[in-house]
C-alpha cells in the first residue's frame, strides 16, 4: 500500500500539471492569436490611413495648381496691362486687350467655382450644406439647363440632345442645386468628348423615382476607376484630361447633392465607348416649399459661367 500511493499522487500530479499547462497553453495561443489579430487591424489602419493622407497631399497639390494656375494669368494680365498704361499703348492695344478681359473674367469664374467647390465640400462633411426644397417640374428644370449650354457646345463641335419620355413630374427639390447637377455632368460630358460627338441627357418617369443620364460617346473612364471618381480626394487618370482643368472635387460635391435629395448616383463607362452618370431622385413632395430662396436664384448665366468656367473654348 506504500509503495502504490505515492504513484497515484505522482500521477495524479502529472495529469494536474498537463491539464493546467494544457490550459495555459490555451489561454497563451488565444492572447497570440488575438495580439495577431490587434497588429493585423492596426497595420490595415495605418495602411488606409497612409492612402488617406496620401489622397489628401494629392487633394492639396491639386487644389494649389487649380488655385495657381488663374491666379498667375491674371496676374500677368495685370502688369502687362501697366505696361501698357506706361507706354501710353491702350488705344493701339485695345482688342487685345479686349481678349484679355475675356481671359481674366474666365480665371475669375474658374476661381469662384473652385473656392465655392471647396466650401460646399466643408459645409457638407459638417451638416451645414442645406437645401431649399420645393415643388417643381423636375422636366423643365433639366431642360432648360441643357438649353442654356447649347451655345457652348455649339462652340466646342458638340451636340447636345434632350429626351424625356414625360412633360411634367412634379418633385421635391432644390433647383438651383439640380442645375448645378446637371451642369456638372454635362461640363464632365463636354471635357471628354471630341468635336461631332454627342451628349444624350434623358429623363426617364420611374414611378417611385425620376432617373436623369448624361451620356457622351467620348473617351470613357477605366473601369477599375468607376468606384473612385465619386470620392472627394480622387481625380480620374490625369491622362484623361487632355482638354480640362479640374481637381475632382466636383463630382464627389454631385454625389452629395444628390444624396441629401435622398436620391442615388452612378457611372456606367467603357474605354472608347463613352459614360453615361445615371441620377435617380425620389418622387416625393414637400407640404411646406421654401420659395422666398428660388426665388432669388442667382442668374443663370452666371450659374453656367461659373460651373462650365474649367472648360476651354
Amino acid at each position: 500500500m506504500k509503495d502504490i500511493m505515492p504513484a497515484v499522487n505522482f500521477n495524479y500530479r502529472k495529469n494536474y500539471l498537463e491539464r493546467e499547462t494544457n490550459e495555459i497553453i490555451i489561454q497563451l495561443e488565444e492572447e497570440l492569436k488575438f495580439t495577431k489579430e490587434r497588429l493585423q487591424t492596426e497595420v490595415n489602419s495605418n495602411i488606409i490611413m497612409k492612402k488617406a493622407l496620401k489622397s489628401q497631399e494629392e487633394f492639396i497639390v491639386n487644389i494649389s495648381h487649380e488655385l495657381k494656375t488663374p491666379l498667375n494669368i491674371l496676374s500677368a494680365t495685370v502688369q502687362l496691362f501697366s505696361i501698357y498704361c506706361s507706354n501710353g499703348s491702350l488705344d493701339k492695344m485695345k482688342s487685345s486687350i479686349i481678349n484679355y478681359i475675356g481671359s481674366m473674367k474666365q480665371n475669375c469664374y474658374r476661381l469662384s467655382k473652385l473656392i465655392s467647390n471647396i466650401v460646399d465640400s466643408s459645409k457638407i462633411e459638417t451638416g451645414f450644406f442645406e437645401l431649399h426644397l420645393s415643388n417643381n417640374n423636375i422636366v423643365e428644370v433639366v431642360e432648360d439647363t441643357v438649353m442654356s449650354v447649347t451655345n457652348l457646345t455649339e462652340i466646342k463641335g458638340l451636340n447636345i440632345i434632350f429626351d424625356t419620355d414625360t412633360e411634367e413630374k412634379i418633385i421635391a427639390c432644390d433647383p438651383e442645386k439640380i442645375e448645378r447637377v446637371v451642369l456638372n455632368l454635362i461640363s464632365n460630358a463636354i471635357k471628354f468628348s471630341d468635336k461631332g460627338d454627342k451628349i444624350f441627357v434623358n429623363i426617364k418617369d420611374k414611378d417611385k423615382f425620376v432617373e436623369i443620364s448624361v451620356e457622351d460617346n467620348g473617351i470613357g473612364i477605366e473601369e477599375k476607376n468607376l468606384g473612385t471618381i465619386f470620392d472627394r480626394f480622387k481625380q480620374v487618370d490625369k491622362s484623361l484630361s487632355r482638354n480640362a482643368e479640374g481637381t475632382g472635387i466636383g463630382l464627389s460635391l454631385v454625389k452629395s447633392i444628390v444624396e441629401l435629395h435622398c436620391g442615388h448616383i452612378y457611372a456606367e463607362s467603357e474605354v472608347g465607348n463613352g459614360s453615361k452618370f445615371i441620377v435617380k431622385l425620389p418622387s416625393r413632395n414637400v407640404s411646406h416649399e421654401n420659395l422666398t430662396h428660388n426665388k432669388k436664384m442667382s442668374s443663370k448665366n452666371e450659374n453656367i459661367k461659373v460651373e462650365l468656367s474649367d472648360i476651354h473654348l
